[in-house]
């Protein structure tokens, strides 16, 4: 076994390796940018190496310097994670030649599935399903064109390296073909250093579903079920979960061997994945294979039992899987919910800056039989960066079927707590929630369906606010009974409180009784009409994350005091409350409310980012829908177009600033 693995890494992924590395009883070696010198795989490592400042291409891209840092720790053996390195064939290659081990699949395998069009003609030769499409490189935009007209839209744009959604675009029409070839090769050519592009038919309804395989050196290969990667933005998934609950027995055999022919066909071993698409009638094509281990790995884990880290490790090691397909088994249902630096309030942009408070929920087993896992990299008070991948952590529960999965990530998204940057935790949340979600009728299309005007805070039901109204009316009652409190001490005699009150909140009003009791955790909340809550927490102020137990349901619910309001988030509900006094809730009915900034005639930042492209000039006359400027954050390349027809009537920045968010692009007339 070896005795010290230098993980080729950065974030959630090169924890988790060090992870198993440690229960294996192998020291670890971090690698890190300038921008991740204070880093949480940096301080779990046993040993550090800095190898370049922040950019990726001078750092976590640079294979001279993992070399350098591989001979200057005595590491033997290099797992590379997923992204960077983890699909370059130059890589193991490099390795070999110093004598040191790569905890991956061969050279061979990863440059024969590394680029999507020959491991399309790979696939198709050992009988695997493919999809029609154009597999010769693609020179120019008016040749893409051409081959979509012929293979019919709508057609799939992609990058023929990498993967993680860069380089990837759907075209309906002649225009779409001609902007998604562009915008696809420059972000292939940034993420990926290869701009090769080429052009596939766009599978309606479709599923994305995935094989996962483990094979070692010495012939055997297994598939340990699919996971349903379906829910995805601009192709990028956001929630996975194992098994699909969309396959029947027949399908998944038929998968699982068709991805076991490919893998034997390019002499593969260790962990990789085979990637279909899945119509509606069940019929499946092969889309790619990824050569590494995939983000959403840990989901097969917890229904497989199998640690395929672990794994990765002992084939690299040269020794035998220690099962056969016959003792691979599912166990119960697994869901992955990926929390994104994004803000779902601004169209999923980028979000950056310090997390101020980020407390995920307990991980483990918990008193109902379900089980919290959470694969993070960050630290409270630590950076998210623009210049890495905006996930910070997947969280991830078990069950042992899918509707008890679906509500224990549910709880544990309630629970997690972020602070400081913009974060997609309302979304997930909003998803478990949906009835569509919770029946399994997923595609790939999903975001777009459900949510065709982007995301805003879900509207909470007249049941919902109810709830809610006395979560806020029982935070006041600790308030009231606390300011009562320091007012009596100061003064010998305690302030005198009302038990009337007017919850406000999602623009409804809300008449509550609220007797106070300084004596018991419970407190009564009565309604109008007759309806009472029995609310029971130990909330005290500066709690900001607390469980309310109401008439004997337990909720967790986010609470922060903002102004005179009370802010509460739960299951994708973000509002304030107002509880005020009836005479006062008589005068706020009459106060005028503040308009936001009239910002129609500008074009400013919607995310920290470097300005790529202005696309017009100052007395241009733009078209509803016309590209104006391109904005590069995260990796991803961001396409700015026009709302309305108007006239450019001053351009603020140039190509190649570093712009801040809200950062004024151009004015128009």
């Amino acid at each position: 076994m070896f005795k010290k693995i230098l993980i080729a890494n950065r974030g959630e992924i090169a924890c988790r390796v060090i992870k198993t590395a440690k229960k294996l009883g192998i020291a670890t070696v971090a690698v890190h940018s300038e921008a991740d010198r204070d880093a949480l795989h940096v301080r779990m490592a046993d040993e550090a190496v800095h190898i370049g400042p922040a950019p990726s291409a001078q750092s976590y891209l640079a294979i001279d310097k993992i070399l350098d840092a591989v001979k200057a720790t005595g590491a033997d053996a290099v797992h590379p994670g997923y992204g960077f390195l983890s699909e370059n064939a130059n890589l193991p290659e490099a390795l070999k030649a110093e004598g040191v081990a790569f905890i991956g699949p061969p050279p061979v395998a990863i440059e024969a599935m590394g680029d999507k069009i020959t491991s399309k003609k790979i696939a198709a030769s050992a009988g695997v399903n493919t999809v029609p499409g154009h597999m010769g490189l693609i020179e120019d935009a008016d040749e893409a064109v051409t081959i979509a007209r012929d293979i019919g839209y709508p057609v799939m744009i992609k990058a023929s390296a990498g993967g993680g959604g860069k380089g990837m675009r759907i075209a309906w029409n002649d225009a779409e073909a001609r902007e998604g070839f562009q915008s696809s090769r420059n972000e292939a050519r940034n993420s990926f250093g290869d701009d090769r592009i080429f052009i596939e038919k766009f599978v309606t309804q479709p599923r994305h579903i995935e094989i996962q395989l483990l094979g070692d050196q010495h012939g055997n290969l297994v598939y340990l079920g699919e996971r349903e990667c379906s829910i995805q933005r601009r192709n990028q998934k956001v929630i996975e979960e194992a098994p699909s609950p969309f396959l029947d027995t027949a399908t998944r055999k038929a998968m699982g061997e068709q991805a076991v022919a490919l893998a034997k066909a390019v002499g593969y071993f260790s962990a990789g994945t085979v990637e279909f698409i899945v119509d509606a009638d069940r019929n499946f094509y092969f889309l790619e294979m990824n050569t590494r281990l995939q983000v959403e790995h840990p989901v097969t884990e917890l229904v497989t039992g199998i640690d395929l880290v672990e794994e990765m490790i002992r084939i690299a090691d040269g020794q035998r899987l220690r099962f056969a397909q016959g003792d691979v088994k599912l166990d119960g249902w697994a869901i992955e919910s990926r929390l994104y630096a994004e803000d779902p309030y601004r169209n999923f942009l980028p979000s950056i800056g310090r997390l101020t408070r980020y407390r995920p929920p307990s991980e483990g087993k918990r008193p109902d039989g379900t089980v919290i896992r959470n694969d993070t990299g960050v630290l409270e008070g630590g950076e998210i960066s623009m210049h890495y991948d905006p996930m910070i952590a997947k969280l991830c529960a078990w069950a042992p079927d899918r509707p008890a999965a679906v509500e224990a990530m549910t709880q544990a998204l309630d629970e997690f707590e972020v602070e400081g940057i913009g974060h997609n935790l309302p979304f997930l949340s909003a998803v478990m929630a949906q009835e569509r979600f919770r029946e399994g009728r997923l595609t790939t299309a999903y975001i777009a369906e459900e949510f065709p005007e982007g995301f805003s805070a879900a509207e909470p039901s007249p049941d919902e606010a109810r709830m809610l109204a006395a979560v806020a009316a029982c935070v006041n009652a600790r308030l009231q009974l606390r300011n009562a409190g320091i007012s009596g001490a100061m003064a010998n005699h305690p302030r005198a409180i009302g038990s009337d009150w007017v919850v406000t909140l999602s623009g409804s009003e809300l008449s509550v009784a609220v007797p106070l009791s300084g004596e018991t955790p419970v407190t009564t909340v009565a309604f109008e009409d007759g309806k009472t809550f029995a609310v029971g927490s130990h909330w005290t102020p500066g709690d900001t994350r607390a469980a309310f137990e109401l008439n004997g349901c337990r909720i967790v619910v986010k609470t922060n005091l903002c102004g005179s309001g009370i802010r509460l988030r739960w299951r994708g509900i973000d509002t304030v409350a107002f509880v005020r006094s009836p005479r006062v809730a008589e005068l706020a009915r009459l106060m005028p409310r503040k308009l936001p900034p009239d910002t129609s005639r500008m074009l400013i930042c919607p995310m920290p980012g470097v300005l790529t492209a202005i696309a017009v000039r100052v007395g241009d006359t733009v078209e509803a829908g016309q590209m104006l400027a391109t904005v590069e954050a995260m990796k991803m390349e961001n396409v700015l177009r026009a709302e309305r027809k108007a006239t450019v009537k001053a351009i603020a920045a140039a190509a190649g600033a570093s712009l801040a968010v809200d950062q004024l692009i151009m004015e128009f007339e």
